[in-house]
């Protein structure tokens, strides 16, 4: 197995010649020109100690936003706005919340302070955004992610309330629509997810929606 060890140019090997795991490359940083150019290339960090992981799966995990499926236990809730629903008031909430999420069958966190710090600085620059949710003024669940043009990379999400990410994923969804977003970026399967109609999709054909929807221009 040769993984790519990356130096301070900011650069990615072809991302085709990822690991059948889709782990691509080692190293480098957390810069926001770094991170740019890995997202507008379908890829993405996620490790849990240094050194960063930079991973590319094939097929890769996708929800068109327009096939978006809202269960019949959450369309009442949505019916009488049982949240309160903002985009971007709580940004460096929401990833701090991610980051102390404990999730089954995963030990510890990937969000660590490096993480915060990295994304909060694409948040000031325009880049990564959060949503949320909020229950007598108080913040009850949200998500994160990266937007370049017309694709929304989605990152994590959290809840501290029966349903509250479920009910702010599709609100920001339905919201990213409006916004003629075509492209929702989830990268590996879940469960939870394929429930809210995301779906496999071939990585060539990923490749090919990236260049045609993404602009670093537009967010």
């Amino acid at each position: 197995m040769a993984i790519f060890a990356l130096d301070e140019s900011i650069q990615f090997p072809p991302v085709h010649l990822a690991e059948p795991d889709g782990l691509l490359a080692i190293g480098g940083d957390l810069s926001s020109e770094r991170l740019l150019l890995a997202y507008q290339s379908g890829i993405f960090p996620w490790y849990s100690q240094p050194p960063i992981l930079w991973w590319c799966p094939d097929p890769r995990f996708v929800l068109f936003p327009k096939e978006l499926k809202i269960s019949k236990s959450l369309r009442p809730l949505l019916n009488r706005n049982a949240f309160e629903f903002t985009v971007n008031k709580a940004f460096k909430e929401v990833i701090s919340h991610c980051k102390n999420v404990d999730r089954p069958g995963q030990p510890g966190t990937w969000i660590g302070d490096e993480i915060v710090e990295a994304y909060c600085r694409l948040h000031q620059l325009g880049y990564a955004h959060s949503a949320e949710v909020w229950q007598d003024g108080n913040l009850a669940g949200g998500l994160y992610g990266i937007r370049l043009g017309k694709v929304f990379f989605g990152e994590s999400m959290f809840s501290l309330v029966s349903n509250a990410s479920k009910y702010a994923f599709t609100k920001y969804v339905q919201q990213l629509i409006k916004e003629e977003v075509q492209l929702i970026d989830c990268q590996v399967h879940t469960e939870y997810l394929e429930s809210l109609g995301a779906e496999m999709i071939d990585g060539s054909e990923f490749q090919r929606l990236l260049k045609l929807l993404t602009d670093t221009h537009d967010q």
